[in-house]
């Protein structure tokens, strides 16, 4: 028998939430971010869900590979382009769309242009500030000419990235960034892409070709608003079980380093979940958790397979009661702000050896 904790994906959130991307920016393309096997939903549970996207985009060519062998026809871009020849040939031969952000990536372009059986749809990534990948705004106008003047490229578009899209306070706010990328690339023919999910929910007027909504299609907020206050769905609940119940005396500690020390009596819930699965070791005292529908507080360490919880105003629980650590009931953003975390860390670290079950 496997161990009671499941990580359920269900597969209508994730359409529900692709849609509000759609409606927030009706006139723009989706490329559905499955990065990081889906942020950790799985990359067959996402080609289902983002089924009406019009792309896909993520940065393992393995995971490309897997997405067309299962039978995604739509484009599918990678965001950090090939890291060597090897992938400029997978990119041929699966017709993947790539990002060029550095020169090494245009030589290794123009050294295998005549292996290649048909030109590849190339993206040009302009650093507007954020300063991780791109070209600074200076360098586009000769990229450009530089991508135009190589038969192995066919359609050129432009993207950037915004840093601090969900706060327009932000001295690198995106207004600022929208603006050096439209001067950016000027006179240029090409496709845009610019907003990821906090671009899509607060800049509906900076408007594009393609949005890259993340995080949102999988039902959290890329800011710290709610993200039920959008009408985002969680896509993924992390449910456990009650294995065990301790009944601790004033004066009491459990587990590890004995963090813990009762100053009355206590009921203790023992779940079947800690860091080896996923869950945050430095998740603080006082995390919430569901235990029979019921919000109670993480006491004590998380260890490698269990976490605690104080029952003590659940009379009624015994062992075998349901436990949800984030998902339907709790949502993921404020466990991770409990935690001291954000939903993207928590959603990717779940790992293996955590049973993945599809809600339809």
């Amino acid at each position: 028998m496997p161990r009671p904790l499941v990580a359920t994906i269900d597969l209508a959130a994730l359409q529900a939430n692709l849609a509000l991307a759609r409606k927030a920016q009706p006139t723009s393309k989706i490329w559905a971010v499955v990065k990081a096997n889906a942020y950790g939903h799985g990359l067959e549970s996402a080609m289902k869900g983002f089924a009406d996207a019009d792309g896909l985009s993520l940065l393992e060519w393995d995971a490309a590979i897997r997405l067309r062998e299962a039978g995604w026809t739509k484009p599918i871009l990678m965001l950090e382009g090939a890291f060597d020849a090897a992938d400029l040939k997978i990119a041929d031969q699966y017709g993947l769309q790539i990002v060029v952000h550095h020169d090494e990536q245009l030589i290794m372009l123009k050294d295998n242009a005549s292996s290649l059986s048909a030109p590849l749809d190339v993206h040009i990534k302009i650093n507007t500030g954020m300063n991780r990948l791109g070209f600074t705004v200076d360098r586009v106008q000769s990229v450009y000419a530089a991508l135009r003047a190589l038969s192995c490229v066919g359609k050129i578009s432009f993207m950037t990235h915004f840093a601090n899209a969900e706060n327009n306070q932000a001295v690198l706010n995106a207004a600022k960034q929208y603006q050096l990328f439209s001067s950016a690339i000027k006179g240029l023919d090409g496709e845009i892409s610019v907003a990821n999910s906090a671009g899509v929910l607060f800049h509906k007027e900076m408007k594009a070709d393609w949005i890259r909504p993340g995080v949102m299609l999988y039902g959290a907020s890329p800011s710290s608003d709610d993200a039920v206050a959008f009408g985002l769905l969680p896509a993924m609940t992390l449910q456990s079980r009650i294995i065990a119940i301790q009944n601790l005396q004033a004066g009491d500690c459990i587990g590890y380093g004995s963090v813990f020390k009762a100053d009355k009596p206590t009921r203790v819930g023992v779940i079947a979940c800690g860091y080896a699965d996923g869950y945050p070791r430095h998740a603080r005292a006082g995390t919430p958790v569901l235990v029979d529908g019921h919000r109670v507080p993480l006491i004590g360490r998380v260890s490698m397979d269990m976490l605690t919880v104080d029952i003590s105003a659940l009379s009624h629980v015994q062992v075998g009661a349901q436990v949800i650590l984030w998902g339907e009931g709790l949502p993921i953003d404020e466990v991770a702000a409990a935690s001291d975390t954000i939903a993207y860390e928590l959603m990717c670290a779940i790992t293996p050896r955590v049973v993945r079950a599809v809600k339809k």
